[in-house]
């Protein structure tokens, strides 16, 4: 059985895909990608649809061997490169393809700038879909390789037992993380529990995300917002990219993980083009916030399809 062998599984490695869409309603989170942005370019230099699952890795990546005859690989969302173990040992550069063959080792290091990243396998995992995704959701152990991340000796199956020789493929120029950018939000829907100041405050300050920060919630650190209705509010929906604010006065950015239901007001929301870009942000990176509105939300990530998918038609052959 042609399968990738887990010599070492990194910090928190797991599959990831589209994500579960449609299930909320009934308290199951829609996981998926932090930065949907390089997975998809991940999976286009190796020729993958665009849903296809693919190993997410925050902070530092695993070291896997090829058990297939062949097998073509591509990192993308960070400044890392993967490490390639073999009687051809070389370096793959972020936003690259290329072929291993049985026996080869991989090794993707610390990822750099950026929290997340992906590593995208021609034809992608084997592993079984749940509620019509491969996504692993850890706290709920479903999806992904055995509902959970990887570990040590694992062998997860591929879906290739080898890949046809072809050129590899490039992406234009280096991705732009966006590290420094401010983050944009839509106020609400419970801008009105806070008082004007601190409404103020949340968008003329710096935060920073604190280390209690993974794919549920960013905790960020920074000056408290006071509530002007109390903190807690009858529990309602939940999006990724609501921000709570509970009795501590510090906001929690809801990530990919998020719960589907909360009881604490929400001073406003991250706007779907930058929930990427905030997913890239390690712990100790500053935030600060800008209020557009939703004409402006909707307009900036018709923008950034069109720039990914411009980035997709200009990918090149390197060799």
């Amino acid at each position: 059985m042609q399968s990738l062998e887990v010599i070492a599984p990194g910090l928190h490695t797991t599959v990831q895909d589209g994500g579960r869409v449609g299930f909320q309603d009934v308290g199951v989170p829609a996981s998926g990608p932090l930065d949907r942005i390089s997975l998809r370019l991940a999976n286009a230099l190796v020729g993958n649809p665009e849903g296809t699952p693919a190993f997410e890795m925050l902070l530092q990546g695993p070291t896997l061997e090829v058990h297939a005859d062949s097998a073509r690989v591509a990192l993308v969302g960070c400044s890392a490169s993967i490490e390639v173990r073999s009687d051809n040992p070389r370096r793959i550069p972020a936003g690259e393809s290329a072929t291993l063959i049985r026996g080869d080792v991989l090794r993707v290091g610390a990822l750099g700038d950026s929290v997340c990243a992906y590593l995208a396998i021609e034809g992608g995992p084997d592993v079984p879909q749940v509620l019509g995704s491969a996504s692993t959701y850890v706290r709920g152990g479903i999806g992904g390789f055995k509902g959970r991340r990887l570990q040590q000796h694992d062998t997860v199956p591929l879906k290739c037992r080898r890949v046809d020789a072809r050129p590899e493929r490039a992406l234009p120029g280096p991705l732009d993380l966006a590290l420094d950018q401010p983050i944009r939000v839509v106020l609400g829907p419970q801008a009105d529990y806070f008082t004007d100041a601190a409404v103020e405050t949340f968008l003329s300050s710096e935060f920073t995300i604190s280390p209690q920060a993974d794919r549920m919630g960013y905790r960020l650190e920074g000056p408290a917002l006071a509530h002007a209705k109390g903190y807690n509010i009858v529990s309602d929906g939940i999006v990724t990219g609501s921000i709570q604010v509970p009795g501590s006065g510090q906001p929690i950015v809801l990530m990919v993980d998020n719960q589907t239901t909360g009881g604490y007001p929400k001073i406003a929301t991250v706007i779907s083009a930058d929930i990427p870009v905030i997913g890239r942000r390690k712990p100790g990176r500053r935030i600060r916030f800008v209020a557009v509105d939703v004409h402006e939300a909707e307009v900036l990530r018709k923008q950034q399809d069109a720039a990914v998918e411009e980035q997709w038609s200009r990918i090149r052959i390197v060799r």
